[in-house]
Formats: C-alpha cells, structure tokens, sequence
C-alpha cells in the first residue's frame, strides 16, 4: 500500500500500558486532578493542542469516536476527522468522514494532500502499527497501575524498532516519551 502520509499517535496510558479499562473506562485519567483534566503544571495540556494543531486531519475508529461525538465542545474544530466502521453510515454525522476499510481511509487522506495524520483510538493504532503506517508515537504515561485493560499494542507482523526523540516528567508524575519509528533499508 503506497502511504503518502505519516501516520502520529499521541496516547495516554496508564503506566501498565493501557488506554483504558476492560469496559472501556477513561476515569483514572483524572485520578487524583480533583475531577479535573490533568494539568502539566503550567495550565498546559501536555502539548496535546500543538501536537494536534501540527497534523492535517485525524483517523480514528468508531469506538473512539462514538466516545468523543456527544463532547459539548468538539476537540478538533477545523480538522478534517476520518472514521474507520464498517457499521457507521456515510453522512452520519458532518463533522466526520466514515470509511469501510483501512484501504479507503488511506486513499482519501492521500487524495486530500494530507502528509501528517493523527491516529487515535487502540484498535485503529494496532491496525496502522501492523501496517506499517505510524512514523511517531508520543505515549504519556500517567502515574497509576489498573492492572488489566485495553491496549493499542499487541501481536504485530514483525518488530517496530523505535529511536527516542524525547522524554519529559511533569509535575504530578506524568511522564510523556516520544519516539520515532526507524525504518530499515
């Protein structure tokens, strides 16, 4: 499959390495904020709001998207969002682009010029990671163990061999690592 873009994830996890519980859970995220999203000690977002505001569009699948939809406030206003469902239906909401294969989402966001995507979502990320589609993953780990949950990670065809770009500890004991994805030959 010809990729003409490159494919950034930005996850949270626990320091288990998990996105969220079995059932699909998110509230140890705010563990511990006082019921308040987690802060980076100066009012940040950990850099969520440029990393975001450095990609052309977004790919999720359906679960993470369904998670996001009822948000008062929709957290990528004036980026073109694709969801990757087969049960979905075209049209089912402006705000995004529904698409039945990874083969569709990859041929519109080509066709669209886009050249840095945001991958979003466990399952979604696996697909793109077996793939070969991700070039940058940066993972926060947030300072709690759940001991059992959902992951992005998993069997892959082969190994995805990382380089680190960088690391940062916040206050509160987040620790946020980037890496890029080195590619042989």
């Amino acid at each position: 499959m010809d990729v003409p873009f490159t494919g950034a994830v930005f996850l949270g996890m626990s320091v288990d390495g998990f996105i969220a519980r079995p059932d699909g859970d998110l509230s140890w995220l705010t563990a511990g904020t006082e019921g308040g999203p987690p802060d980076d000690g100066a009012g940040g977002d950990f850099g969520f709001a440029a990393f975001v505001a450095g990609v052309d569009a977004l790919l999720m699948g359906r679960s993470t998207y369904e998670f996001l939809a009822p948000m008062a406030q929709w957290p990528y206003q004036g980026k073109p969002v694709h969801v990757l469902s087969t049960t979905l239906p075209p049209g089912a909401d402006d705000r995004i682009t529904v698409h039945p294969s990874l083969g569709h989402a990859v041929a519109a966001l080509g066709a669209a010029g886009c050249r840095r995507v945001y991958v979003d979502g466990g399952r979604t990320v696996h697909t793109l990671l077996a793939a070969g589609l991700v070039g940058e993953l940066t993972l926060s780990r947030v300072p709690v163990l759940i001991g059992a949950g959902l992951t992005p990670f998993g069997p892959l065809p082969a190994d995805v061999l990382l380089e680190h770009e960088r690391t940062e500890a916040f206050p509160g004991g987040m620790v946020q690592t980037t890496y890029r994805v080195r590619r042989e030959g």
